[in-house]
């Protein structure tokens, strides 16, 4: 049992949330189309906590999500719980970012789930979870064509959502493929999932832990040469 803030980053979508026994006390989202994070990120936590009347006193663990996503936005918000935790002698708690979005749709209503985060041209960061919320294809980047997902669209219904969603839509046609363009990355998908990790004290090396990232780290060339 535990207060939890639980930090998100992986996407454009910079949000924190609040929760105590695993009951959502209050949560911050701002989404942006530029990576904002580092300007936004202290401040949002500040702020839900002055309007939970709430310090840091308060906090019994930070969850943050571990990817993948965003190369740049995991390393702010890893970078920055961990800082938390080790000056305040906090434990650790990674959550996956698919998983965290996964949790935000109703799992009875598909027969799978299908979180996507966008990645390079026609790729996407994806996983499926089934009605029990297992994962049951596990996280990894995939290349989507209209071949891809069919052992799972042939058993039922799939919803596929998330910011890789939208470019999958014209590709995947299959009558059982169902997207989900509303549903957006929020820490409130985390609190769960944190509660569950903190109960069996699944916690991370605060001094060693790194986020996953699934590929290497690209640095595209600078748009203007001096």
């Amino acid at each position: 049992m535990g207060q939890i803030l639980s930090i998100e980053t992986a996407t454009r979508t910079c949000s924190v949330a609040i929760a105590k026994d695993g009951e959502l006390l209050g949560y911050q989202d701002f989404h942006s189309e530029q990576y904002s994070h580092a300007e936004k990120l202290n401040s949002m936590m500040i702020d839900l906590m002055k309007e939970l009347s709430l310090s840091w006193g308060d906090i019994d663990a930070i969850a943050v999500s571990e990817g993948p996503g965003s190369y740049t936005g995991l390393r702010i918000g890893v970078s920055t719980a961990k800082g938390l935790c080790y000056a305040r002698s906090l434990p650790l708690i990674a959550i996956n970012s698919l998983a965290s979005l996964a949790s935000l749709i109703d799992a009875n209503e598909y027969n799978y789930r299908c979180p996507m985060f966008d990645a390079r041209r026609m790729e996407v960061y994806g996983a499926i979870y089934d009605k029990q919320e297992d994962e049951i294809m596990k996280t990894q980047p995939v290349l989507v064509d209209e071949f891809s997902f069919l052992e799972y669209l042939e058993k039922g219904k799939v919803a596929f959502f998330g910011p890789g969603a939208e470019k999958c839509q014209a590709v995947i046609q299959h009558k059982n493929a169902h997207f989900d363009l509303e549903t957006e990355v929020s820490a409130r998908g985390m609190v769960d999932l944190a509660e569950r990790a903190y109960r069996l004290a699944s916690f991370v090396d605060v001094a060693y832990f790194e986020p996953n990232y699934l590929k290497s780290f690209i640095a595209g060339p600078p748009k203007k040469l001096l």
